[in-house]
């Protein structure tokens, strides 16, 4: 307020009037001036308040953080680079390591495949132990660092079975069969790099969704689009372990690529290290899983009880209590479990109540929470599944054909991964920036497309990408059956192109990274109690693991079957093989799954908080949402 232009009016109102009227005016100035004083006061108040972050995280000094100094992309880029660093190094070892298992190590298909899903189904399953033990005890910042020291050890010890001449596969370049020793130290040390994944990504996601403030608004928009860059850092990391580090591995040496792997890694290590004073922490609840057995005790103990009319019965905690985090508003779901927030007898203190007798509605709904979580991942377990075919079967389908793109220019076959990465690359950017903003306003939804119908659209690409994985192979098969095979010098090179892959994996990009995988990132983070949040993730990241321990039981189960036909789906040599019927079968698989998932999406009641959000309109209207 200019109060010079106030005390002009006031000194024209003076010598233009007289008597009563002038004494009238000036008491209305007065007034005035006082009442637009107690307003700014008031809102110097709640910039003072905006100046803080009050979401129950704290600094590096164990204060409230300051909001212009912690937390938001000053932080999240520290996180994004180690995110950059590590994925570059899983995938620059996954996407070759069945072209090592079978060219360095001689295993058959079979065998080759089943340990890359083995390991691939450890890194993505050790999550739920490291998200768990982050939650309860020690915290995500601190299993990050160890998990990350962790990471490294394991890619020192690959990069030192390729130099040291002792734990090398052979002495000579090619070798007709690795020594034991190299064959322990290898596994040995990917597994050693699945055990610090196991800590790594959970808690390195859910460390940077915490730097957001859910109950700021700009900051929770934020927060959205951070997990569409997660995804866009992740898929970059991917194009370039998939390209550079794959190039490295096929025409100069596995040794070097490993090298490059673990010194970049150590830097990234370093500088997330360096970071700390720029991150939001958040402290340690105990063990989640004791308050949820303790609704359902509580829950069972008053099964004869009959849930009342009014919500506003049940029992919560009390508002003077704001160390308990924030408060979840009843639903209709589930509703027997209410019965653990009924009040039985004289009401007491909520510290003097039996927590194994009487739950909170905040308790009682996260408990809802956790098992409503449970069918959606059931039904996005055919992602992960997807996703083991390109990185396997995709890839030995790539190795049979023809990969000369320019002249005398080969792609490595385990190179074709990349393609997956191209595709939400491009897509991400223009999701984030275009069509979420166009459908804020047109849904009247904040993100844009809610979580679970961004996953159905995701699974409906696969059935697709399926598909024309089916049709592709059909054609390979067919021109090896007609002898459509040039030999020279006594070499078999298939006249089909290997650019024929890029469609089924494009489509698997857009539809696994671009849509699904995003959407299952931000409902295991946000559809979960706040308390468990690297458990979310390590839920979500199982989706792939487990999909890949299932794909490896498919194909067990589908070559045990129709081997006993006498021609199997899937035989030690791709083209004796029918890759087409497998897809095909796979295809069918994801059609009536993604008419369940559909069911289920439909139905969903998402969490609800209870927060009040400011919100500083056009014109300058400060409203508030509940």
């Amino acid at each position: 307020m200019n109060y010079s232009r106030v005390h002009e009016i006031h000194a024209f109102i003076k010598y233009t009037t007289c008597g009563e009227d002038h004494f009238n005016l000036r008491l209305v100035f007065v007034k005035t001036e006082q009442e637009m004083e107690k307003r700014k006061r008031g809102k110097s108040e709640e910039k003072g308040e905006e100046k803080w972050v009050h979401d129950a995280s704290v600094d590096y000094k164990g204060r409230v953080p300051l909001r212009a100094s912690t937390g938001v992309w000053k932080a999240s880029l520290f996180v994004l680079a180690i995110e950059f660093s590590e994925r570059i190094c899983h995938f620059g070892i996954a996407t070759n390591l069945i072209m090592y298992l079978t060219k360095v190590m001689h295993e058959d298909l079979k065998t080759a495949t089943k340990n890359v899903n083995y390991w691939v189904g450890a890194t993505t399953l050790m999550p739920l132990i490291g998200g768990f033990v982050a939650d309860a005890y020690t915290g995500r910042f601190r299993m990050v660092l160890f998990s990350s020291l962790l990471y490294l050890k394991g890619l020192s010890l690959l990069t030192m079975s390729q130099f040291i001449p002792s734990l090398k596969p052979c002495n000579n370049e090619i070798c007709h069969w690795p020594r034991k020793v190299h064959e322990v130290v290898l596994f040995l040390a990917l597994y050693c790099v699945a055990l610090g994944t196991g800590g790594f990504k959970p808690c390195l996601q859910s460390f940077g969704a915490d730097q957001f403030d859910d109950d700021h608004l700009e900051e929770r928009k934020k927060k959205m689009s951070f997990f569409n860059w997660w995804n866009f850092t992740l898929c970059t990391a991917m194009l370039l372990g998939a390209t550079v580090i794959v190039y490295v591995q096929d025409f100069v040496s596995w040794g070097v690529s490993y090298l490059i792997l673990s010194m970049f890694m150590a830097l990234t290590i370093i500088a997330f290290y360096e970071g700390k004073r720029f991150y939001r922490y958040r402290s340690t609840e105990g063990n989640p899983f004791m308050l949820i057995l303790q609704v359902l005790i509580a829950a069972i103990r008053k099964s004869n009880l009959s849930c009342p009319s009014n919500p506003d019965s049940l029992y919560e905690f009390p508002k003077s209590e704001k160390s308990q985090g924030r408060l979840l508003s009843h639903t209709c779901r589930l509703r027997f479990l209410d019965k653990a927030a009924i009040v039985e007898g004289k009401y007491t203190e909520h510290r003097d109540q039996n927590p194994w007798r009487l739950a909170t509605v905040t308790r009682v709904e996260e408990t809802k929470l956790i098992l409503n979580v449970i069918p959606i991942w059931l039904t996005s377990l055919i992602i992960g599944i997807c996703i083991a075919q390109g990185s396997t079967l995709f890839v030995n389908q790539a190795a049979s054909m023809n990969l000369k793109i320019i002249n005398s220019f080969k792609i490595p076959p385990a190179s074709m991964t990349s393609v997956s990465a191209i595709s939400p690359i491009i897509a991400i950017p223009i999701y984030d920036k275009i069509i979420v903003p166009i459908m804020r306003k047109v849904k009247g939804n904040e993100r844009g497309i809610s979580v679970l119908w961004r996953v159905g659209i995701g699974l409906a690409f696969l059935v697709i990408a399926m598909v024309v994985a089916a049709l592709v192979e059909t054609k390979r098969l067919r021109m090896v059956e007609h002898d459509e095979v040039i030999t020279v010098g006594g070499t078999r090179h298939e006249t089909m192109s290997v650019l024929w892959l890029i469609p089924q994996y494009l489509i698997l990009g857009i539809g696994a990274d671009s849509l699904s995988l995003i959407g299952l990132q931000e409902y295991f983070y946000d559809q979960v109690p706040d308390s468990v949040r690297s458990l979310g993730v390590g839920l979500y990241l199982s989706v792939v693991g487990v999909g890949f321990f299932l794909s490896s039981f498919l194909i067990i189960t589908v070559d045990h079957v129709t081997g006993k036909n006498g021609k199997s789906w899937i035989a030690k040599d791709i083209n004796s093989s029918r890759l087409d019927k497998f897809y095909w079968m796979l295809a069918v698989i994801n059609a009536f799954n993604l008419c369940f998932f559909l069911f289920l999406a439909k139905g969903y009641t998402y969490k609800t908080v209870q927060r009040k959000t400011r919100e500083i309109c056009s014109d300058g209207v400060e409203t508030m949402e509940s």
